[in-house]
């Protein structure tokens, strides 16, 4: 099938789109040099505003290109499942009766380690949340994570080396985290059904492996973090706002209702039914709730929605490579192919060729789930990390090059406990 003008103009604004991602902090501290356009900048410094903003031009240019009616078909043709559920997700288990139950959880855990009680905690949260994530989804592991590591770990006075490495950790151990079962991972679940891998399969082929990966990059973590925590940076509740203590019947209910959203995670019409219900009780007992994330997680879908819009038209190129590849060259493009295009999406395209090796089946997730932690863009609850933590970062602005760097560590040894073991 021949490339079209309209795919060749999609691959433009999608390198546009990534070159934006990479330089928002540059925005940043524009906004800081000229305050009169403060407010514009601040927005062109948004990573969650990047991809939808050029998602939009894409729309609006095929509109120019090939009629309104055909860049609105184009639109409503992309299934937008996944954006919907992150930012369910988001608000459901960042409300503080989610978050006191796991914290609780965390801080009972955290007294039975022999180290102080900060730094157990820390390495919990980069390593147990992860890992549990294979059961309640990274979405919903990223955020929990998030939530509960940000005033022990992404503090304005922790050194900010220190911080993209704990990221970085955070980014690749969610990553690769949610690969125990075949649900869990967006990258994963593109394949699972056409592939017939169910849950046996990936925690014998890939969880054992990830949790071991998960367990090291944390140890490390925790140790570079060691001189820099304090204890009562120890988190007690969500946020540690509001005095009264969450009743048992309330976090039971938000409990259940963050499972059914799980549950139903790739069922639009069923989990946004559940949500109005969980908007309903949360507001029935607002007093034992802090502030919902309604406005990080819009953005954050806002986010997923133009990666949708704009990936699906860069299928023209990204397969041939995919299938061109043999196994180990497959794990290594699909590893550098991840930092510029979602990961769920490169799977997604290997599912679609035939007659695909065994081998090369393996690679192909490997790679992908490994290099989940490179970028913003590579892995789906990324940006939900980011819009959570970017605050406690200089100029309130992740890099990407920091990221980068901070992840490169921890995703070679992803790689090796992968490829290797």
């Amino acid at each position: 099938m021949p490339t079209s003008n309209v795919e060749y103009l999609a691959a433009g604004l999608f390198a546009l789109a990534l070159l934006h991602t990479f330089s928002t902090k540059q925005f940043e501290r524009l906004a800081n040099r000229f305050p009169r356009h403060a407010g514009l900048f601040h927005l062109l410094g948004e990573v969650e505003v990047v991809f939808g903003f050029w998602a939009i031009v894409l729309v609006l240019v095929m509109a120019f290109v090939s009629g309104g009616e055909q860049a609105l078909a184009y639109a409503e043709s992309r299934n937008y499942a996944e954006p919907l559920f992150v930012f369910v997700v988001m608000v459901v288990a960042g409300s503080r009766p989610v978050l006191d139950t796991v914290l609780r959880t965390i801080n009972a855990a955290a007294k039975l380690l022999p180290v102080p009680a900060q730094l157990a905690t820390a390495w919990l949260g980069l390593a147990a949340v992860p890992l549990f994530g294979s059961l309640i989804t990274e979405p919903a592991a990223m955020t929990i994570a998030a939530l509960m590591l940000a005033p022990l770990v992404f503090r304005k006075d922790m050194p900010e080396r220190v911080k993209y490495l704990a990221l970085g950790v955070l980014f690749v151990n969610v990553s690769i985290g949610g690969t125990l079962t075949a649900y869990a991972a967006p990258p994963v679940l593109m394949v699972a059904a056409t592939w017939q891998w169910d849950s046996a399969f990936m925690f014998a082929q890939f969880g054992w492996k990830a949790a071991i990966a998960v367990m090291l990059n944390a140890s490390v973590a925790a140790f570079a973090l060691r001189k820099h925590l304090v204890q009562d940076a120890v988190p007690e509740a969500a946020d540690g706002s509001p005095s009264l203590q969450v009743p048992w019947p309330v976090a039971a209910v938000h409990l259940l209702l963050l499972a059914a959203v799980i549950v139903f995670a790739h069922h639009p019409v069923a989990f946004l039914g559940i949500f109005l219900l969980f908007l309903g009780f949360a507001q029935a007992y607002e007093r034992y709730q802090n502030p919902l994330l309604i406005k990080e997680a819009l953005l954050v879908a806002f986010f997923l929605a133009g990666l949708v819009v704009l990936g699906g038209l860069q299928r023209w190129w990204l397969q041939p490579i995919v299938s061109a590849l043999e196994p180990l060259e497959l794990f290594f493009g699909a590893l550098g192919l991840t930092a510029v295009t979602d990961n769920a999406a490169l799977t997604y395209l290997g599912a679609q060729i035939s007659s695909i090796p065994a081998d090369s089946k393996y690679m192909l997730v490997a790679g992908a789930v490994a290099g989940g932690g490179l970028t913003v863009i590579a892995n789906a609850p990324n940006p939900a990390g980011l819009a959570l933590l970017k605050c406690g970062f200089a100029d309130e602005s992740v890099g990407a090059g920091g990221l980068f760097l901070g992840a490169l560590g921890p995703t070679i040894v992803a790689s090796a406990t992968l490829l290797l073991l």
